[in-house]
Order: structure tokens, then sequence, then C-alpha cells
């Protein structure tokens, strides 16, 4: 499988995420959340937990928050029981985007990923008609400049954890699992000391759509950003090769 770098756009992300904080300890505070109440609150027993609190720590949520976040999962009988919920439809150019969701509310979430895609002059399709062009993978995201390690060598502890590839891009390395072997391989390389700039389970597209009609790119980074703004959207995944992304 060959790699298709997206560190650059790791770091544009990054660099969104820090300007809006409020944003990611929401999407982590509701993972947390979903975390404890299908595996408990002990980390050393539930992988999920742990995952989710590698990913805190990955961007800058306060130990403090992190464990705040999951006594109140634990203690409180009357949290709020968040639902996953995904949507699938379609951008500019036939782009395909996934849009995954933790809420308290189904009707209000939809009609927010309804708006967002028509707002890009996209629309929202139905159950499985672009989820078919992604593959479900663990990806591990490390940045070459903070890895002092041999790429042959990082490579080889990846596939011995029981990753699936390696890619080598100009500015990093890429991991890749099986879904199911992610926390286990994410966890030899943190024993390991190798920084991480992201580790999630991911849905990476098969094939990717260049986008260049301005008008094009324009539309689609509204649904991108008002899908951005929504605090129940966590994750949202797309198969456009946009130029600023390269």
């Amino acid at each position: 499988m060959s790699g298709h770098s997206k560190f650059a756009n790791i770091k544009h992300k990054k660099e969104k995420n820090d300007a809006a904080k409020g944003k990611i300890f929401t999407i982590i505070g509701r993972e947390i959340a979903v975390a404890v109440k299908e595996g408990g609150a002990d980390p050393a027993n539930n992988s999920k937990l742990r995952d989710v609190i590698a990913k805190a720590k990955a961007n800058n949520v306060p130990n403090d928050t992190i464990e705040r976040g999951i006594k109140k999962a634990a203690g409180d009988a009357n949290a709020v029981n968040y639902e996953v919920v995904t949507y699938e439809g379609y951008g500019p150019s036939g782009t395909a985007i996934i849009v995954e969701a933790l809420t308290d509310n189904k009707n209000r979430t939809a009609a927010n990923v309804r708006n967002a895609f028509t707002k890009g002059s996209g629309n929202v399709g139905t159950q499985g008609c672009v989820s078919y062009m992604f593959d479900k993978k663990g990806q591990i995201i490390i940045d070459k400049e903070e890895c002092k390690m041999d790429a042959d060598e990082l490579m080889m502890m990846a596939l011995d954890a029981g990753a699936e590839d390696f890619n080598e891009e100009d500015d990093s390395f890429e991991v890749l699992t099986d879904p199911n072997e992610f926390s286990a391989v994410r966890e030899a390389l943190e024993k390991a000391g190798i920084p991480m700039a992201e580790a999630d389970v991911t849905m990476i597209p098969q094939n990717w759509v260049d986008l260049s009609d301005e008008n094009d790119i324009k539309q689609l980074n509204r649904t991108l950003d008002l899908l951005d703004e929504d605090d129940d959207v966590q994750n949202v995944y797309h198969n456009a090769n946009l130029p600023d992304e390269e």
C-alpha cells in the first residue's frame, strides 16, 4: 500500500486545534466517556481507554483534565449517554466524505451535518454509499525530526509488534495496522519511547480525487469548516487531495 503523506495536514490541523483547544477537549472528553462506559475506568484493563489517554496527551490535554473525565464517566450514573453515528455523502466533484459523531441528540446532529453538506454544495447519501471506498486502519504518524531511531529499525519494530505496513515519506513515517492490532502496536512504540504525532484508527481512501478548481476547493472547505465547528462531530474523512495538503 503506498503511503499518502498527510503529515503537513496533521500539523495544519494541530495548529487549528491549538487555536481552539475547547473543541479537542470536547472530542476527547466524549471519547473518554464512551471508553469508560464500554470497558471500565481502569486503563490497565481497558485498551480503548489507554488509546484515548494517549491521544489526549498527544493533543496536550492536561493530566488532571483526563483524570476528571474518567472519574466523571465512572461515577456519574446520570452521565450523558453518547451514541456513535456515522454519515456518508458527497462533496464537490464527487469527493467522498465520512462523518463520525458522538451525540446525545441524533436529530440535532443529523440536521447540522446535512446543513454542512448543503452549504458546501454537497449532499448526504445513504449508509454505505462511500465507505466502501475507504479502508479502516490503525494509523500512526511519526515526525522524522522527533524520531532518533533508524528507519529500518523502526520498521522492524513496528512489523514485529503486529503492523501491516510501513511507509517512509519526506518528513514522516507512517505505520498502518489492522484496527484490532492498533492498540498493541501503539503501545509497543510508546514503550520504546517513539514520539507519535498522531495515532488513531482512521479511514484511509483507496483512491484520491485531485481538486484543483478554486470553487470546488472553497465549497469543500466550507463543509469541512462547518463540520469542524460542530461539537458532536468527532472525525471527518474525505478523499480529496487538496493543494494545501501536499
